[in-house]
């Protein structure tokens, strides 16, 4: 029998150079020449941890949308134009600044696994858990890690070390003093603004997520220090969280230091990008310049984009960030946070294209999304700027008329708030519920005869 060789022999391959991941951002960077902004610094907060929770099978947030998010923003290099922090956990005893201790205690403590037992049973209703905020495993660590961030970033604005502070993963703004609510456990946006009045006499709050920022308003109900601006869908009836009508502009009594100090600007079905950017101009332009924030905050929820799997409106991605292009032009220190939005491929679109503007690289970066992005699959296409509105199935309800009427209501609104600017830098309260309910307890006893 002959003799064969049992392992067949083959000719040596050259072995060809492989181009790291590294390599294909550096070239990214060389290529659209993305570098640190000139004249102001921008500071990115995040921790990785966050991305890793999971609401459950069926609910609409997604934490996932941070990672793409972060996927994008990393593949064009932009990260090299900030400084990033890996932001750590909030302590009790920072949530409990705005939140009460006994929620915390029952946040920090409740788990899929013991929430039946008879200790923590009656905290499930009397705190608002359920389908919409479910508890899931790791629970408190995932909104002490999105508030961490708020507050970190936040610091960094009070401390000269950023001029725009961005955190994706907060703007959580339905969460009450006491109150899980509309997928918000914490509200991250009240601490970070409770750390701007620290240094900064007035804050302007703008939120320009599909739904009523009502946490937020309702937190600085009481105060002139605190201008809040909604933009949001309006059905009384049937759309979250009913609330944020025209005329509800803050307390009634004209006593109240807060009175005037909350503008809503609530908005039908199918909304574009030429009447949303005409109205935000319109609104947020008169606001900057007669209340003198000192610090804004912008809550760029991405739910009111076309095509979101909650929202009902038909912005593209560019028309969103026009928003923040015309906040970024006033050179007041901002903070950056998320909010809503819950088709991620999307959401990752939105608010990579919005950290491209806050370090100027719009119009540098290419409309391609680099074919290096991790997770690239996810996003169904690599353009960054697909047509949303065409997809959408909401005719737009909003009749400039009605918009014009809007920015009448608010433009006469603001008058009563011409004196803001002599506002006197006043004591925070570590309590700021309760102070709430102080002012309002005396204005009731003043109206006793």
């Amino acid at each position: 029998m002959a003799k064969t060789t049992v392992v067949a022999t083959y000719p040596l391959q050259t072995k060809q150079p492989t181009v790291t991941y590294g390599e294909k951002i550096k070239k990214e960077l060389e290529e659209n020449g993305i570098e640190k902004p000139k004249g102001y610094t921008v500071s990115w907060h995040a921790n990785a941890e966050v991305e890793k929770h999971h609401f459950g099978q069926q609910h609409p947030m997604k934490p996932w949308r941070l990672t793409l998010t972060k996927s994008i923003v990393l593949s064009y290099g932009m990260d090299k134009a900030m400084d990033s922090y890996q932001s750590r956990a909030a302590t009790k005893e920072e949530l409990e600044d705005f939140h009460k201790a006994d929620y915390i205690e029952f946040l920090s403590r409740v788990t899929p696994v013991n929430m039946a037992d008879s200790r923590l049973v009656n905290g499930i209703q009397t705190f608002n858990m359920g389908d919409d905020c479910p508890v899931f495993d790791g629970l408190f660590g995932y909104c002490s890690l999105y508030a961490g961030a708020s507050l970190d970033a936040s610091r960094k604005l009070v401390n000269d070390q950023a001029d725009i502070a961005i955190n994706w993963s907060g703007g959580l703004h339905h969460a009450k003093k006491s109150e899980a609510s509309g997928f918000c456990y914490i509200n991250d946006i009240v601490l970070g603004i409770l750390q701007l009045l620290r240094h900064h006499p007035r804050v302007l709050y703008i939120d320009i997520d599909v739904h009523h920022g009502d946490g937020v308003e309702q937190a600085f109900r009481s105060t002139d220090r605190v201008l809040t601006v909604s933009f949001h869908k309006y059905d009384r009836e049937n759309f979250f969280p009913g609330t944020g009508a025209l005329d509800d502009n803050g307390p009634s009594h004209p006593s109240n230091p807060g009175a005037k100090y909350a503008l809503n600007v609530p908005l039908h079905d199918g909304i574009d990008d030429e009447s949303y950017i005409w109205l935000f101009k319109s609104i947020i332009g008169p606001c900057i310049d007669i209340y003198r924030p000192t610090a804004i905050c912008l809550q760029c929820g991405a739910d009111s984009l076309g095509n979101d799997r909650l929202g009902c409106f038909n912005l593209n991605i560019k028309g969103h960030g026009a928003c923040l292009t015309f906040v970024k032009s006033y050179k007041i220190p901002l903070l950056v946070v998320g909010g809503g939005g819950y088709t991620p491929r999307n959401v990752a679109r939105l608010w990579a294209h919005e950290t491209s503007i806050c370090i100027d690289a719009e119009d540098i970066i290419s409309s391609t999304i680099p074919s290096h992005c991790p997770f690239i699959q996810h996003l169904e296409g690599d353009e960054l700027f697909p047509p949303l509105h065409a997809t959408t199935k909401y005719e737009n309800k909003n009749p400039r008329e009605y918009l014009e009427n809007i920015v009448r209501h608010c433009n006469e609104t603001l008058r009563y708030i011409q004196a803001a600017p002599s506002v006197q830098m006043q004591h925070i309260p570590p309590d700021l519920g309760a102070w709430r309910e102080d002012v309002d307890r005396e204005l009731e006893e003043d109206m006793i005869p």
